[in-house]
């Protein structure tokens, strides 16, 4: 990874202009709160998080006369919530900056299993309602490929029991809008010891990959739903699906990197950087050549000059705009 400077907010002020969508006749900035106008122009559509307003042209107001008979009214598009503007080609729409997580086909999610029922578990993934895990969509232990029998199901709590904390894809969306979550690939499954933290899922960048070793030696999960799974590199075998797990004590020096990665996790979701690879390897980085301890990170103005600078890393690598 690029060697981490360090820099003040003064002598890149230039670069940190805010992300502005411009347009013939609109000017929208990236985040709004209720009531602003993203658009005046008629052109776009309605998405969620906006709706239609109408509004009197100032320029067509004759001030000479007393009466208005000579105002236009015209359309505007208002946000309703306070979030990002997503424009999709003519689509605008305001993603919620606090929610619940609403699931997609693809996302890697990690959850914990509540309930054992006939044919499947119920899993808590952060969103509205409780996911489900079909028995035939899980590895059975040694990857056997077959089809599920009744003894497979006597077993279902050999498999996984209610605590189990799992890593799984987001396969199907049914109709209620509950989640159908896929752990038949060998990168999914059971997880083992490690640490679980809770964030917004819209802090949570959309990558092609969720799951990482990182160059410390910690193996880090990314869940679309906000909870992210930290653990050392070798406790999850990856060949398994998560049906042999190591148990052993893990180091202190390796659960001393587990803490600060959790708290540099938590000073970045707290100052409003998207959590990514990159963005976590360089806040747990300029931790370390910061000499900061553990414990010192979730102070608030330090974990302010940790995500900073890491904002600037990010910034000066073109790995992010702002």
């Amino acid at each position: 990874m690029a060697t981490v400077d360090f820099f003040t907010f003064s002598e890149i002020r230039d670069q940190l202009d805010p992300i502005i969508i411009e347009n013939d006749r609109v000017k929208k900035h990236k985040y709004v709160l209720p009531g602003d106008c993203i658009t005046t122009d008629i052109n776009f559509m309605r998405g969620h998080g906006t709706f239609h307003d109408d509004f009197l042209e100032e320029d067509s107001i004759d001030n000479d006369s007393n009466d208005n008979d000579g105002t236009i009214v015209e359309k505007r598009l208002v946000s309703s919530l306070a979030g990002i503007v997503e424009p999709i080609n003519r689509l605008i729409s305001v993603r919620p900056l606090r929610t619940r997580y609403v699931g997609a086909i693809g996302d890697v999610v990690v959850g914990r299993i509540i309930d054992v029922q006939q044919k499947r578990w119920k899993v808590e993934t952060n969103s509205r309602l409780s996911s489900i895990l079909q028995l035939s969509s899980v590895n059975l232990p040694g990857g056997e490929l077959r089809r599920r029998t009744s003894e497979d199901e006597l077993l279902m709590r050999n498999y996984l029991t209610k605590g189990d904390l799992i890593c799984a894809e987001v396969q199907t969306i049914y109709d209620d809008g509950s989640l159908g979550l896929y752990t038949r690939s060998l990168k999914y499954g059971k997880l083992g010891q490690g640490l679980v933290v809770q964030v917004s899922p819209s802090m949570i960048a959309k990558r092609k990959i969720h799951t990482h070793n990182l160059p410390c030696g910690i193996y880090l999960v990314l869940g679309n739903n906000g909870l992210i799974f930290i653990s050392i590199s070798n406790s999850t075998s990856s060949s398994s699906g998560g049906f042999i797990l190591d148990k052993s004590i893990i180091p202190y020096d390796q659960r001393e990197k587990i803490s600060r990665l959790r708290n540099c996790i938590i000073a970045l979701s707290t100052n409003k950087i998207m959590l990514d690879y990159s963005s976590i390897v360089a806040a747990f980085e300029i931790s370390e050549k910061l000499e900061l301890d553990v414990y010192e990170i979730l102070k608030p103005n330090v974990s302010r000059i940790v995500a900073d600078q890491t904002r600037i890393h990010l910034l000066q690598s073109n790995l992010i705009e702002i």
